[in-house]
């Protein structure tokens, strides 16, 4: 049990080696001499330590439902017209989640024939069928399965987190942490952000931009034709254009946009790439509308609306609206990013200034600092030589916790300190118990070396299954607990990992070379 060879000897000190290295830059700069191609990651500081805003956004599931039955609208429409089939009043029913359509007389039961072929996405689920009921006017209700509407709320949900993801990425923040709460909710945290309302404002746009045509033949001051809508500019609210409701190009078929200045004006512009199927729309619509206002809308408001000078055939086209550099990025990452699935509304919002985080952080250093002098101070004064072993190997399973931190890419908030105090009190139980265990093998007559083999082997299997039992417990909380229970998890199991390699390792091999070099007639216990 106390024999270690050579080859062992150096694995332990190279591993302990490894960790201080990898500690390093959580309390020391980068060294000048280390490569700097090499990765040095670092525990990064949490939104309660480093500051920063919290938000929880809910997705609008209405309109995700909106789109779904709008998309229904022209399903049933085709449908109808391929059949040859007549009808009146297709319509969507929001409130009641479904479609109606009246059939003309003589025609309901073709009608429901051709439209029981309809299907709707399921995500996950390839396509399923929708649900045809009659009225008793006549009408004919097209539903969409509320598992469908389930599945396409948790996909609306996944989606949205990924461009969310992007658009954070983008902006330069560091560790964000994006997480699904609920059915409809996401919870974003931004430590040690320094332009709060700039990220908020990029989570919260939706983003979608079409290219419409303005209608020219649309008298002012007159009712809108039908399929016509009025839209707002965005730099002047109060003005309008009255467009067609018909996209002509849909912004899902971009495939870039970067910020840049106009080199004839100086002014800032966003520069955008379609892709082959946006371009060949793109191309079409231009040839065939040379000489008419072609409106590029966001989000419902119209940027600008120039003519068409010639058929647009390269793929590529500008955007002027009179930005700022800020606000022509801006845009171009929302573009690049892609358009929200649906609109978020922030249910709730908190701030945690620097100076908060600051206070933590000397707080949770201090309990840090005294819990761990007070652990050592106990270990020396009950158990002598050996507890100085276990302070040893204490300060070394402090650096090797730091080192696992460092390279998971850890964020380490206030649950996750009072993880690693915690930790730092259980280190020390595997050492008290072989202590214990050497002293009553002592007090048993066994001499030196057969005590000191007899403690670690009966103390082995208790410490063993205590630290597997309370690594599982963490895990659990882990697996289902929120982020804050999170990060507390992650040190406590971190610091498990590391106090069983210390105490059943470490430990040994300091007490058998003493023991070699001293062969001491007693043990000092």
């Amino acid at each position: 049990m106390l024999y270690f060879s050579r080859l062992k000897t150096f694995g332990i000190l190279l591993l302990c080696g490894l960790g201080l290295l990898l500690s390093l830059p959580n309390i020391t700069p980068r060294p000048g001499w280390w490569p700097q191609a090499a990765p040095w990651p670092q525990v990064h500081l949490g939104l309660d330590l480093s500051g920063g805003s919290y938000l929880l956004l809910q997705l609008d599931t209405n309109a995700i439902t909106k789109q779904d039955l709008n998309t229904l609208v022209d399903q049933a429409r085709q449908t109808l017209l391929a059949a040859r089939l007549g009808y009146t009043g297709l319509r969507a029913d929001p409130a009641n989640n479904r479609v109606l359509v009246h059939p003309l007389a003589g025609q309901a039961t073709q009608a429901m024939a051709a439209l029981n072929k309809l299907v709707t996405f399921a995500p996950g689920a390839g396509s399923a069928s929708v649900a045809l009921s009659t009225l008793p006017d006549g009408s004919i209700a097209i539903a969409i399965p509320s598992a469908t509407r389930a599945a396409r709320v948790s996909q609306a949900v996944t989606q949205a987190i990924t461009i969310i993801q992007r658009r954070i990425d983008g902006s330069g923040v560091l560790n964000p942490s994006i997480a699904r709460q609920g059915q409809d909710e996401i919870v974003v945290q931004l430590p040690g952000i320094s332009d709060p309302e700039r990220v908020k404002k990029l989570i919260g746009t939706t983003a979608h931009m079409t290219f419409q045509l303005v209608d020219t033949n649309a008298v002012p001051g007159q009712p809108l034709p039908m399929g016509d809508e009025e839209l707002p500019f965005s730099n002047a609210p109060k003005e309008s254009l009255p467009v067609f409701s018909t996209v002509a190009v849909d912004g899902a078929d971009l495939e870039n946009a970067q910020a840049s200045t106009d080199p004839q004006t100086g002014q800032w512009v966003v520069n955008f790439t379609l892709n082959s199927l946006g371009s060949r729309e793109f191309a079409d619509v231009t040839a065939a509308n040379v000489g008419k206002p072609f409106a590029i809308v966001l989000d419902g408001k119209i940027i600008e609306a120039p003519n068409i000078r010639e058929p647009i055939t390269g793929g590529s086209g500008q955007i002027s609206g009179g930005f700022t550099a800020r606000s022509a990025t801006d845009l171009a990452l929302l573009l690049r990013a892609g358009a929200l699935p649906a609109p978020l509304s922030i249910v709730e919002e908190q701030s945690v200034g620097p100076e908060l985080g600051a206070d933590a952080i000397r707080a949770g250093a201090l309990s840090l600092a005294v819990g761990f002098v007070l652990v050592l101070v106990f270990m020396a004064t009950f158990y002598g030589l050996f507890g100085w072993f276990a302070n040893v190997a204490l300060v070394v399973n402090l650096i090797l916790m730091l080192g696992i931190l460092s390279v998971m890419g850890a964020t380490l908030t206030l649950p996750g300190m009072a993880g690693i105090l915690l930790t730092l009190g259980m280190a020390v139980d595997a050492n008290i118990l072989i202590n214990e265990r050497v002293r009553e093998e002592v007090k048993n007559g066994r001499k030196g070396l057969a005590a000191l083999e007899a403690g670690y082997k009966r103390a082995y299997g208790t410490i063993f299954d205590s630290n597997v039992t309370t690594l599982l417990a963490h895990i659990t909380l882990f697996i289902f607990g929120s982020p804050p229970v999170r990060g507390f998890a992650v040190t406590i199991c971190a610091g498990i990992v590391t106090s069983l390699f210390t105490a059943t390792v470490l430990v040994r091999l300091l007490t058998s070379r003493w023991y070699v070099a001293r062969r001491p007639a007693s043990l000092p216990v």
